[in-house]
């Protein structure tokens, strides 16, 4: 590259590269500042701790319990979401029935699609208060309702989604699998697309089944497509503040009695009503540690050699 060039492409950059240092970059730095601090955010004056909110964290029961449940959100939201979503693409995209015109989706594939992205238009506030109805601990419950009606649950016992610590967690997740999977299974449909129908039809004539054209043919030419949804899901998981405080109770919830806390309620709790601003400081310092981590483990568990076609 010439010297000219180099200037030229520089003159680009330099004002996207400061707006990121100063509205990205400078705030972790001032975050991990603060986390080495007693600052109590209500003003500047603060003393030095060192590493004493980092030791107290590891000390924190509550804490510690958010870590683990962001785990379990790890584990299952992307796995689920995933799961489905690829099963619905393939049915909508090569799970038809063998026509003329070669292999398509099922009947009405077009409308379904609209259907399963639909929930993805809702903002997650909008999710929250539909599902705040859906679980209601009430025979006015949809879900609750449901079960009354089949007899499976009795009327002046229903069960109490939200506030039960072994279904909690189960709840919150079923939420984001149904708000995620619509959006997935387009992003999965549109990798399929792009594959050549004749390697479908060809599996075909050899006498290979659906589920061996999926796992033969599909899931290793959509695997780019796979990571970076796993990549974006465990980043969420390693989130979900907007549903925890909107939809279970206790300030910015977490309930019942912490059995639905993640890391992000802890921190605002610690930040807001605590006043133990640097504390929550070294919280989110570790929230974002930990969510680099996940991104880094994640693309280099699922790496493989980039098949072309």
């Amino acid at each position: 590259m010439r010297k000219g060039q180099y200037r030229f492409v520089a003159g680009f950059l330099i004002v996207p590269v400061a707006l990121y240092v100063v509205f990205v970059i400078w705030p972790y730095l001032q975050t991990f500042g603060y986390s080495l601090t007693d600052w109590k955010g209500q003003s500047q004056s603060f003393s030095f701790v060192g590493l004493d909110n980092y030791t107290a964290l590891f000390k924190d029961d509550i804490f510690m319990g958010a870590i683990w449940h962001n785990i379990l959100f790890l584990i299952f939201i992307p796995a689920i979401t995933i799961l489905l979503a690829l099963f619905f693409a393939f049915m909508l995209n090569a799970g038809g029935r063998g026509r003329a015109g070669g292999v398509a989706g099922v009947a009405g594939s077009g409308f379904y699609k609209v259907v399963y992205f639909f929930p993805q238009v809702l903002s997650l506030a909008i999710l929250a208060v539909l599902f705040g109805a859906v679980y209601r601990s009430d025979g006015g419950g949809m879900l609750n309702g449901f079960l009354i009606k089949l007899g499976l649950v009795d009327e002046g016992s229903p069960v109490e989604w939200l506030n039960e610590p072994n279904i909690v967690l189960w709840a919150l997740i079923a939420v984001v699998v149904w708000h995620g999977v619509g959006f997935y299974l387009v992003l999965f449909s549109a990798a399929m697309q792009s594959i050549p129908r004749d390697i479908y039809e060809a599996a075909l004539i050899d006498g290979a089944s659906r589920s061996h054209t999926f796992f033969r043919i599909t899931l290793p030419l959509l695997w780019d497509s796979v990571q970076t949804a796993w990549v974006y899901l465990g980043i969420a998981a390693m989130d979900m503040f907007i549903l925890v405080t909107t939809m279970t109770s206790g300030d910015y919830g977490g309930g019942p009695d912490h059995h639905s806390e993640v890391m992000a309620t802890v921190m605002m709790r610690n930040f807001l009503l605590y006043g133990k601003s640097g504390y929550a400081c070294a919280m989110g310092v570790i929230m974002l540690l930990l969510t680099l981590i996940v991104s880094v483990v994640t693309l280099r568990a699922t790496r493989r050699e980039r098949i072309e076609f």
